[in-house]
This record gives structure tokens, sequence and C-alpha cells, in this order.
């Protein structure tokens, strides 16, 4: 581990003592080895998240942004689209990254396929799709085979079982047109997030629970869909908006996580009374709960061996 990784290891350490005995013991990690294998997951996570924190400053290639480069990368092309004034372009690219995912072979190369036409000329940019969404959803229909190609391919781990097509009532297509939707009539992301800003009092948490209970509207846009497209809205500086707890509710390898952390068991425990617990715990950690969620769903598969995960 760099120097950082080691010196916050050691304040998780101690925040995790601190909370032991203020609260109370943390049965899933009474073991050394569970105990450091969770830190290690936590200072994982924390590094991911870090990284995202990068690209805003970061020198990045334009090519990065262009479709037919082969180094396409939508995460990245957010970053220079935000850069260059260009917020609307710089959310579809943040939706393009969470809806097709990154295959472990295929890359983003979906992503890169649809937003690039295929090569044909054009893109569709935000401004093509939401202005003429029929159009996309017949592209999509009449190309989804080409996109999908021969060799490996796939959306990302998250998104195993969604579709490439345009018109069937989960697919590629509909979660496109109820996005559009979500955004609203002035086709503009600002206003939702404005929106939820000022309900909110300007109270980051408070307008991260507003969106994301909205964007129960997005076809296919679940529980990971949802809290990773907002934390990443925030990560990335598009809105002032973050996680004030992890939602657990509707998740599946956090909640096992949480489980395990507090040593109860399933018929005996409800997610919305973990994620209070959770939020408490919170307080002692010097992390956010994006990487709190991260790291207890990747802590899960393997407690007492550190393995590292990469979504």
């Amino acid at each position: 581990m760099s120097r950082h990784d080691e010196q916050l290891a050691h304040v998780i350490a101690e925040a995790l003592t601190s909370y032991e005995q203020d609260v109370g013991a943390l049965p899933g990690i009474q073991s050394d080895a569970r105990r450091r294998c969770l830190i290690r997951q936590l200072v994982a996570s924390d590094r991911r998240n870090r990284y995202v924190n990068y690209l805003v400053r970061a020198d990045l290639n334009p090519v990065r942004l262009d479709p037919l480069s082969g180094k396409f990368d939508p995460l990245k092309a957010v970053a220079l689209c935000h850069r260059a004034g260009r917020a609307d372009e710089a959310f579809w690219m943040l939706f393009l990254f969470v809806h097709f995912g990154k295959h472990r072979l295929d890359g983003f190369r979906y992503a890169a396929e649809v937003y690039g036409r295929l090569g044909s000329g054009d893109r569709w940019s935000w401004i093509n799709v939401s202005r003429n969404v029929e159009g996309f959803r017949d592209w999509m229909d009449a190309n989804a085979e080409v996109v999908r190609g021969t060799g490996p391919h796939g959306f990302g781990n998250h998104r195993k079982y969604e579709s490439l097509s345009g018109w069937s009532t989960n697919g590629t297509g509909a979660v496109v047109a109820t996005y559009i939707e979500w955004v609203g009539p002035t086709l503009t992301h600002e206003t939702n997030f404005l929106a939820a800003a000022a309900a909110a009092n300007g109270d980051p948490s408070i307008a991260f629970d507003i969106l994301f209970r909205s964007m129960t509207a997005v076809e296919r846009f679940g529980r990971v869909a949802r809290f990773d497209y907002l934390s990443m809205a925030g990560k990335l500086g598009l809105a002032n908006v973050r996680p004030g707890r992890a939602y657990l509710v509707g998740s599946t390898g956090p909640l096992t996580g949480t489980r395990l952390l507090f040593g109860v068991e399933e018929e005996h425990s409800f997610a919305s009374a973990l994620d209070e617990r959770l939020v408490e715990l919170g307080h002692y950690l010097t992390v956010g709960f994006d990487t709190i969620e991260d790291a207890l769903c990747n802590w899960q598969k393997s407690p007492d061996i550190f393995k590292p995960f990469r979504g």
C-alpha cells in the first residue's frame, strides 16, 4: 500500500475501535483476519473513488471522447465535456457509462459503438438523441446485432441482463426514452439537479435522496444504477450531491456485507434498520458512503482473505 493508503488504514482501524467502544462490538470483524480484510477493502474502495476525483483535474487526451478512436472512455469523456462547458453532454456520457458499463473483455465498446453510430459520421449525442428518441430507438433495433458483434461482448458486470433492443419494453431504447423523460421537457439536466438542491435547502445528501427516488422513473435503472449515476455525478463535479447512507434496501452484496458486519441473521434484520446502523458507523469513518457500500459488497465475497475487485 502507498503511504496515503497506510495512513488511511490506520485512521479506519482507530475509527472502528472508537465505534465499538462507544456503541458496541462489531461481531463480523472480531477476528484479526476479518478486521484487516475489511479495512483493506475500505482503503481499496476509497482509492477507486479518489481516481474518479482525480479525473476532474487530470490531463486527459481528447481522444478519450472520440468513439472511433479505439480509446473511447465515457468516464473520462464526462470530465472533458464538463471542462468544455458542455454540461448536458457530460451527464449523457455519465449515463452511457452507467447503462452500458465496462465489459471485462470488450471494455467500453458498446458505449462507443452506440454513441458513434457505428462510424456513420454522426453521433448519438445528447441533442440528437433527446430530440429524436424514436429515431434512436429505430436505429438501435436495426443495428443491435451489429453492435453486439461476434467476439467477446456484453454490458458491464452490474448490467449483465440488459438488452440492446430499441423497442422492447426493457431494452436500451426504453431505458434511454425514460431517462429523457426523467430529465424533463427542457432537456436540460441542470433543471432537475437545481430543483433537487432547492428542495433540499442545499444539503447534498438530501438532494441525492430526492434524485435517487425520482430516478425510479427510468426503466431498468435499479438501485445500483441510480446509486452509481448520482455518486459519480457528485464525484465528477457535475452536481453538489453525495449519498448520506448506503441505500441498502434493494441491494444484495452490500446488504449481505452489512448483516455479516453487525452479526445479524437475514430473518432477524430489515434493510432499512441496518441502513440506519450503518449511518451511525459512518459518522466514525472518514470515508463516504459510496466507499462503505462498495467495500462491504466486496468484503462479503471473501471476508477472511483480501481479494481485489473491479466491479
